[in-house]
């Protein structure tokens, strides 16, 4: 039987979604959410599976806009501030891979695809990596 090591369980995912890179900087000229609005940009999937097929844009493309998980970019100013809405304080903060309803929010295009303008109440959970979810193409 293969013993498994104790920090394997702790490590930190090793993905590196498309965009999240360029996107998750401040300079970015992207739209700065007003009131209770989250700017989320939604998962997009290697373009390579396990298996070595080599996904096409297209279906890329279709599995993004069905995205249910995405990595909060920015937050407006009242997000999470009515204190007898969210008792436990934010459900959420920049930075967090959250989850969302499929076609919840305003879809905006951008360069290599698009992002997600939610309102706070549409968090539906937060998670460590959108990998570990699976994903239909």
């Amino acid at each position: 039987m293969k013993e498994q090591s104790s920090t394997s369980s702790q490590e930190v995912p090793k993905h590196k979604p498309a965009l999240e890179e360029k996107y998750k900087r401040e300079d970015e000229n992207l739209p700065k959410p007003t009131g209770w609005r989250l700017l989320v940009l939604p998962f997009k999937m290697k373009d390579k599976t396990k298996g070595g097929i080599v996904l096409a844009e297209a279906t890329l493309e279709k599995q993004q806009v069905a995205s249910q998980c995405g990595l909060v970019l920015a937050m407006g100013p009242q997000c999470y501030a009515d204190k007898e809405r969210y008792p436990n304080g934010p459900w959420c903060k920049k930075g967090d891979w959250v989850m969302f309803a499929r076609y919840a929010g305003s879809r905006i295009k951008i360069e290599g695809g698009e992002i997600r303008m939610l309102n706070d109440d549409e968090i539906l959970a937060t998670i460590k990596s959108p990998e570990d979810l699976l994903h239909e193409f």
